[in-house]
């Protein structure tokens, strides 16, 4: 429906008008859906005895006689039967209306499938009379009789009474007791209604147009002067406007709410990216901090080899030094003595050299991915310098880079667990390659290196932790959503799908769910079938 601002402004088109009247219809006809599922509620629960109403007719009389009353909700509620008994076809069934011409299929459920397709056949967007078609197609209807109310040749005082214990038959084909048989049990309330008592126990208000009994003198509905008519259609044209001012009120705060949860998801979505560029910009600090580490270790590679060379330049200046058998015993015997010392002070070094890790492949062909080896390797290094030269310097930064306790066998104990490292990083991504990999595999694996969790937790990608939190997750969840279950809807493009609700009452194939979200408003909960649910899980940050 256009606004009024849009009519100052804009000149009017038919495309234009005639596309909103058809958006403003269909949200009519989707909302009154919406409203069969609550009326069911109401009746099957019978939440109407809360507030004291006696049965569900006097609920619909007092509460929404302004939506047509008791008649207009079972005509709703047949509409209902229609669409629960065509099955997959209801989809095509738009409104009350087109479900009205096919009630009187309704216990037949192949006949009316059968009406349904035909009506289909000829127009893939039937209107109601293609549908009264289809039906009278599939079932003829014979011409109802048209009673004949001879009017009094004299006026009455009063109006003529029902009489007592009269049986009548509904004969409106949209009432829910279509053919069904009643008991007229007392006086008429009105002229153009009575009071009916059914097998069952349950007694209605029915129109007189809409029972068949020959025997029983039905009053007429009384006719209004031209005056009274005037002021009743001009009634209904006021409700009517207010009915399509209300209709579009409703549309535009639906579209608002609309577009403001998007704006939320974009503002969401932007938050995400400012948060991945901010940990890539932290990576890559982390990446050139590393790098000057591998400077330090292709400089400290340089000044290994500078000593080595030194030590072995010593060793053969003194092997090749020619004895002094010219001098004194005394001074030939401290010079054998200082040779002895110092072989075997460089015999030390040496050995303690040897066993030093080699840095020179490291040096020239720093590795690629496993940064943490590169830093063990470091620290195995400083540690046997340390140990070599007796520096307790180089000790503790050996064990600040394998992140231990600054004593020897600390650093060793770290350094083999360190060595576990590569197997346990290939032993993992071996497991979370595996098709239909589970929890329990990962597991089986995973608590042979829980010592080194941390390390080898660094060395995975971030779609490998992912894989591993999603497998835990799965494993502690239930397989079925019920009672309590913590759920969110599982449509991508509905606002829903992010959001956090709990099962709070099982309907059988529905449950009602409670959103988070909805707290502060006066709807909270709602229902839905378990395929539309999806177990709900913490949105990354």
């Amino acid at each position: 429906m256009l606004t009024l601002e849009k009519e100052q402004t804009t000149a009017l088109d038919y495309t234009v008008v005639n596309t909103s009247i058809q958006e403003t219809f269909t949200a009519i006809d989707r909302f009154e859906w919406q409203a069969v599922d609550e009326i069911l509620l109401m009746r099957e629960q019978q939440l109407y005895l809360q507030p004291g109403y006696k049965n569900f007719s006097e609920y619909c009389q007092r509460e929404l006689y302004a939506w047509g009353g008791y008649r207009r909700i079972n005509q709703l509620l047949g509409a209902k039967k229609v669409i629960d008994a065509v099955g997959e076809l209801g989809g095509h069934i738009k409104n009350e209306r087109q479900a009205r011409l096919l009630l009187r299929l309704v216990k037949e459920p192949e006949k009316l499938k059968q009406a349904v397709a035909i009506a289909l056949k000829d127009n893939p967007d039937p209107s109601v009379s293609d549908f009264a078609a289809a039906a009278n197609i599939v079932v003829p209807q014979l011409p109802r009789k048209k009673q004949s109310i001879q009017e009094p040749m004299v006026p009455k005082i009063e109006e003529p009474m029902v009489p007592q214990k009269a049986i009548v038959t509904v004969s409106q084909q949209s009432h829910p007791r279509y053919e069904e048989e009643g008991t007229i049990e007392a006086d008429a309330p009105n002229r153009w209604q009575q009071i009916v008592t059914f097998a069952d126990g349950e007694r209605l208000l029915i129109n007189n147009t809409d029972l068949d009994a020959h025997s029983v003198p039905f009053p007429i509905e009384p006719s209004y002067p031209p005056e009274y008519a005037e002021a009743i259609a001009a009634i209904e044209e006021r409700h009517k406007q207010e009915l399509e001012r209300l209709s579009q009120e409703l549309r535009i705060g639906l579209q608002s709410e609309a577009t403001a949860k998007a704006e939320a998801q974009v503002q969401d979505q932007i938050q995400s990216l400012q948060q991945l560029f901010k940990q890539q910009k932290e990576e890559n600090i982390q990446l050139q901090r590393r790098l000057s580490e591998m400077e330090g270790l292709r400089k400290l590679e340089a000044e290994n080899q500078q000593l080595r060379q030194r030590i072995q330049d010593l060793e053969h200046a003194v092997e090749e030094r020619p004895s002094l058998r010219d001098a004194a015993r005394t001074q030939q015997w401290g010079n054998t003595m200082t040779q002895q010392a110092t072989k075997a002070l460089n015999k030390q070094v040496k050995l303690a050299l040897e066993k030093a890790i080699d840095l020179r492949s490291l040096a020239q062909e720093p590795p690629k991915e496993n940064a943490q080896e590169c830093l063990r390797l470091m620290g195995m290094a400083l540690k046997n310098l340390a140990t070599a030269m007796n520096n307790t310097q180089a000790l503790e930064a050996a064990a600040i880079i394998l992140e231990s306790e600054p004593t020897p066998t600390a650093i060793a104990y770290r350094a083999e667990q360190l060595e576990m490292l590569p197997q346990a990083v290939s032993d993992i991504r071996s497991v979370l390659a595996k098709p239909g990999c589970t929890w329990q595999d990962y597991w089986a694996i995973a608590q042979e290196y829980e010592v080194i969790k941390q390390d080898y937790w660094a060395e995975l990608t971030t779609q490998e932790t992912d894989l591993i939190t999603a497998l835990q997750n799965a494993s502690s969840q239930p397989d079925t959503i019920g009672i309590g279950s913590i759920v969110a809807h599982a449509d991508l493009y509905r606002t829903l799908y992010v959001e956090r609700g709990e099962v709070v009452k099982d309907l059988g194939e529905e449950v009602v769910v409670a959103w988070d979200c909805w707290k502060e408003q006066s709807k909270k909960t709602d229902r839905y079938f378990r395929d539309e649910l999806r177990f709900w899980q913490p949105q990354p940050q």
